[in-house]
């Protein structure tokens, strides 16, 4: 018997924008919304954690008091779809991610992006139809 990853929280100081944000990058929609919390996640699989074997999991935003704090100790990869890295990287950074150092040396095959909120993530260099 395993477990089934289904679903990532994030806390932020706002869920809307993040929630925004996220859906734009990952093509996903808001399944669920109050004051305090966005849920999204992908509309190819609406039945989500409920379905049988892997599903693309939800991402849940969580608003919360506190301001980011360091380098994450945990962080999404991503891949473009549909165009080459460089291109997926300028489209995510017109959504509003910025560039963040968190160590490169340059020689690295993936790009260091952060989120509206300063949460990192990476943009890698394989294309994933």
């Amino acid at each position: 018997m395993s477990s089934k990853f289904t679903e990532l929280a994030i806390d932020c100081a706002d869920p809307d924008r993040l929630a925004r944000f996220w859906c734009s990058v990952l093509d996903y929609e808001v399944l669920d919304r109050d004051d305090e919390i966005v849920t999204i996640g992908s509309p190819a699989a609406p039945e989500g954690r409920n379905a049988p074997g892997p599903v693309p999991p939800t991402l849940t935003f969580a608003r919360v008091p506190e301001g980011k704090a360091g380098k994450n100790g945990l962080h999404m990869d991503v891949n473009a779809t549909d165009r080459e890295q460089d291109e997926e990287v300028r489209r995510l950074l017109e959504l509003g991610a910025s560039h963040v150092d968190v160590g490169q040396t340059g020689e690295e095959s993936w790009v260091c992006l952060a989120d509206p909120e300063g949460n990192e993530f990476c943009v890698l260099a394989t294309r994933c139809p």
